[in-house]
């Protein structure tokens, strides 16, 4: 038997018990009298029996002789009682949460949790008292309950713990959830040591090469070969294209075309090309053609495509070859950015481009560059080319997650803007920011409460409103851009700080792989000395009513996972989609045309069959010939569905305008349910009118 003495204001309180089971729980008072310190009162309560009973205080001493008395901590008189009959005795640290349970938790320093500035409780009490004090927060997520659970286990203090939720200026840094080292310094060979035309080295800029593009080039990039190469933000991805490309085309093997998925990153990549290498080839940009002509999308760039380094969107490009044109004399073909093949809406034009561009130039060098790919060794063998990875990165990467409420989250980033700007680097320039969020609106928002110095940047504004912006960036004369999560694989914005002020595109979650990919802006080496990110995830909070998933649960999620398989998925709409794109380049050669669909890495709906009943497309012998409405498809990138409703849309009205806000404003299931709202209307109105022809008396003018 054990007993564990505890002292209060006005008793001790005794727990006997044998291993953690509390048998009995005493309360004594003690008193000073002429024989020494001696118990006045002695109570005691069996079990978890709610009263208790006087007992004789001489059973007191008989109980204390036959355990191993332990106190809680110091105190005279119940040591000198102690002394007097002389009853051993020792001390012992116990979690006094459990106490006032009546449980006994001994504590190990090494285990307990620090509760306050000088009071250490047990691991389970610890978590207990944390859940209280998130209450007010509603209702947390596992994942992020467990995080915090790992904190605590990490930090072994309540109060560091609860400073991550909404922290305040001195306890930011509590918030880090994890720390990405950047890689160190290795020597590779200088650029005038390897097999490159003179013209270029001299214009490249570039002494020695980074350590990606030290193992491309181990793997036969100057030799021809085709690569997948993946590894991070700034590791030097762009400048392995140039390497082959240049060479290719000066060594007289071909022109390159150096693809990308947005229009403001080709004039981006456009401009510098042209800056850099203009003295030695021709460079022209090709971003297709707009639907809606104004003056804005005309930005002045030489447009030829017969240029000798052609800078294009992967629509500009396939555009050419959906209208039957053929792009001759090919030496490389760069794919910036190919995990938009896992895109929802463009992963499988992605994937058709690809395809055909092989078809078109089966004796160029393809290479494809991504910062974010999962299960790489895979896509690698479906491309059919040599995978280069490379994981680490070139800047150190912090990521915080701080969880807080969604009124919190503006002046949170603008603190941390601020904060971050007021930083010089060891290279000179000062420290900007990108903010990430769901909508144009909320970029709006942010902007305006940050400030000055701080711009909206997204895909709504002018051509001329976001190349102003680019440049402000540039020049270091604003501290951060408000943007959407669709502008993250887009312009190439040198910040070191990322903010996630939302974890959703729209009203989607983010996946890993795209929030990997936003994640790898932060920190630039000729820039930065440290990249972070901050992720400012609101309990509780969700952008879809569809969604069961909460904002801290998917931040939990995003930091924690692993990327899946970059694997286009087809539907029927996206399927004849391809197909006529693919009849188009292969002259309806079905031969060529099944060569071509072999080469995707996705696995498209078999659809000719439909087509053909639809007489969208005729079989003759082995050709397919494409009818002017199948032309019509292919070229302006729409598949048998959206083709289906354009024709039904032009048999109800002739106004362009309305037919393009009924295709391009509702999605399927709305054009059905704002079609069965205009037929109800259409009801109503003609029952009223029969009634009113029917109303004898009044007639109307």
């Amino acid at each position: 038997m054990k007993a564990i003495v505890q002292p209060t204001k006005k008793y001790y309180k005794i727990l006997f018990f044998e291993t953690h089971h509390v048998n009995a729980t005493a309360i004594i008072e003690l008193i000073d009298t002429p024989k020494g310190i001696r118990p006045s009162h002695y109570r005691m309560r069996r079990g978890s029996g709610s009263g208790y009973r006087n007992l004789p205080t001489r059973d007191l001493v008989i109980h204390l002789r036959r355990a191993k008395v332990r106190l809680t901590c110091p105190d005279g008189p119940f040591e000198a009682f102690l002394h007097d009959l002389q009853i051993p005795f020792t001390y012992v640290e116990l979690c006094r949460f459990c106490l006032m349970e009546d449980r006994i938790a001994e504590l190990d320093r090494d285990q307990a949790i620090m509760y306050g500035e000088d009071e250490w409780i047990c691991l389970p009490c610890a978590r207990k008292e944390l859940r209280r004090e998130l209450a007010h927060m509603g209702r947390l997520g596992r994942n992020a309950l467990s995080h915090l659970d790992e904190l605590l286990d990490k930090y072994r203090s309540v109060d560091r713990v609860l400073a991550t939720i909404e922290p305040g200026e001195h306890s930011f840094d509590h918030t880090l959830y994890d720390r990405l080292i950047a890689h160190p310094v290795v020597e590779t060979s200088r650029l005038d040591e390897l097999p490159l035309p003179r013209q270029f080295v001299d214009l490249a800029n570039v002494e020695s090469l980074m350590p990606v593009q030290q193992i491309a080039v181990e793997a036969g990039l100057l030799y021809g070969k085709d690569l997948l190469v993946v590894a991070a933000t700034a590791s030097g991805k762009t400048f392995i294209g140039e390497m082959a490309g240049f060479k290719n085309f000066l060594e007289k093997r071909g022109r390159m075309i150096f693809l990308v998925p947005l229009v403001a990153l080709a004039f981006q990549k456009y401009d510098r090309f042209a800056k850099k290498y203009g003295k030695i080839a021709e460079i022209s940009i090709i971003t297709g053609t707009s639907r809606i002509q104004i003056s804005d999308n005309r930005r002045p760039g030489n447009r030829d495509r017969g240029a000798s380094i052609i800078i294009a969107t992967y629509e500009g490009i396939d555009h050419l070859l959906r209208c039957g044109m053929k792009l001759h004399d090919i030496g490389t073909v760069v794919i910036d950015e190919v995990q938009m093949l896992e895109d929802k809406e463009r992963g499988h034009r992605v994937d058709g481009l690809i395809a055909r561009m092989k078809f078109n130039s089966p004796k160029a060098q393809f290479l494809y560059l991504s910062a974010t790919i999962g299960h790489p060794k895979l896509l690698a063998k479906k491309l059919s080319c040599e995978l280069v990875r490379y994981d680490e990165r070139p800047v150190t990467l912090e990521r915080y997650l701080v969880f807080l409420e969604r009124q919190q989250k503006i002046p949170t980033e603008k603190k941390l803007v601020q904060d971050e700007y007021n930083k010089v680097s060891s290279k000179g320039f000062h420290n900007q920011t990108i903010i990430f969020t769901n909508s144009r609106a909320r970029c709006h928002v942010i902007s305006d409460k940050l400030g000055e110095g701080v711009a909206p940047y997204h895909a709504g504004l002018t051509q001329e409103e976001r190349r102003h912006v680019e440049n402000q960036f540039e020049k270091g004369e604003i501290r951060a851009v408000v943007t959407t999560a669709a502008l993250a694989a887009g312009v190439d914005f040198p910040a070191s700080q990322v903010i996630f002020d939302s974890l959703a595109m729209g009203i989607e979650w983010l996946t890993v792989q795209e929030f990997q990919q936003m994640s790898g802006r932060a920190g630039r080496p000729d820039y930065h000395d440290l990249g972070k990110v901050v992720i400012l995830a609101e309990p509780g909070g969700s952008y879809s009513r569809s969604s069961r998933m909460t904002e801290e649960e998917v931040a939990m999620g995003l930091l924690k996972g692993e990327m899946g398989e970059v694997a286009p998925v087809y539907t029927l709409e996206q399927s004849s989609e391809i197909y006529v794109a693919n009849a188009v380049v292969a002259a309806g050669d079905r031969n060529i045309m099944q060569k071509i669909e072999a080469s995707l890495v996705g696995e498209p709906e078999p659809v000719e069959e439909l087509l053909l009943q639809r007489n969208l497309v005729f079989r003759e012998g082995g050709t397919i010939r494409l009818t002017p409405l199948s032309r019509l498809m292919a070229e302006h990138f729409i598949g048998v569905e959206r083709l289906t409703r354009i024709i039904d849309l032009v048999k109800e009205t002739k106004d362009p305008l309305e037919i393009l806000a009924e295709l391009d404003c509702a999605t399927d299931e709305e054009a059905a349910l704002l079609q069965r709202q205009r037929g109800r209307q259409a009801e109503l109105h003609g029952s009223l009118m029969e009634k009113r022809k029917k109303r004898p008396g009044k007639r109307h003018r």
